[in-house]
């Protein structure tokens, strides 16, 4: 007998292997979709993030978990009509040039599609001109960078200078986040907000995604 909490089990326990049998077998059973994603995979990752605001985890089975949710999500998507909310702002984000790490960015790439926010993802090592282009092109809402080193974590500065300098500060919202990154440092370059890890941000999306973003306080 098939039960949602059991999909939610094993995306909690970073069983991904389990999470693909089980979302199969929800799948061959009729059950839809749009309520695996958010009865089972969804509400996995859930419970690991208040396990994770409660210190109770380790950033390696947050990552397990991840693996587990990425995966359900590969056998749900194809049989959504439309996995993005409707008035989900469209997030661009990115790790700066110079800095190749990508578990931080691609974690928060995972937990927040997941949940229906549309997000193109950059890569890693992106320049300055990559995310203007970027930024002019696909008119995100939100911007975010992330960075893991000191060494790199001023490009983020000289972004949002080249966002005024092309006339762009004002069409995005700027989001940082990275391990040597502090709220002082988002104020000091006029970031809008920053976060210290991905289920703090997830939280701010779910609370404020109906709100229109112009009006939303900064450093919540």
């Amino acid at each position: 007998m098939f039960n949602y909490a059991d999909i939610s089990k094993a995306v909690f326990e970073g069983d991904a292997d389990k999470t693909i049998e089980l979302t199969r077998y929800a799948l061959s059973l009729g059950y839809p979709a749009k309520s695996i994603l958010e009865k089972g995979l969804i509400n996995g990752i859930n419970k690991v993030a208040d396990k994770f605001q409660e210190r109770s985890v380790l950033v390696p089975e947050v990552l397990l978990t991840t693996r587990a949710l990425n995966a359900g999500i590969l056998i749900v998507k194809p049989h959504m009509k439309n996995i993005i909310k409707k008035n989900s702002p469209k997030i661009l984000i990115g790790t700066v040039a110079g800095d190749l790490h990508d578990i931080g960015k691609s974690l928060i790439r995972v937990v927040i599609e997941a949940d229906g926010t549309q997000v193109i993802d950059l890569g890693v090592d992106v320049t300055i001109e990559k995310f203007i282009q970027a930024v002019r092109k696909q008119k995100p809402d939100i911007l975010m960078m992330s960075a893991l080193l000191t060494t790199t974590m001023d490009v983020m500065k000289e972004v949002i200078e080249e966002l005024v300098a092309q006339g762009l500060r004002d069409k995005v919202k700027v989001m940082i986040g990275g391990a040597p990154i502090t709220d002082i440092y988002a104020k000091k370059i006029n970031a809008d907000y920053y976060f210290k890890d991905v289920f703090s941000l997830k939280k701010f999306l779910d609370d404020n995604s109906n709100k229109l973003w112009g009006k939303v306080s900064r450093y919540n």
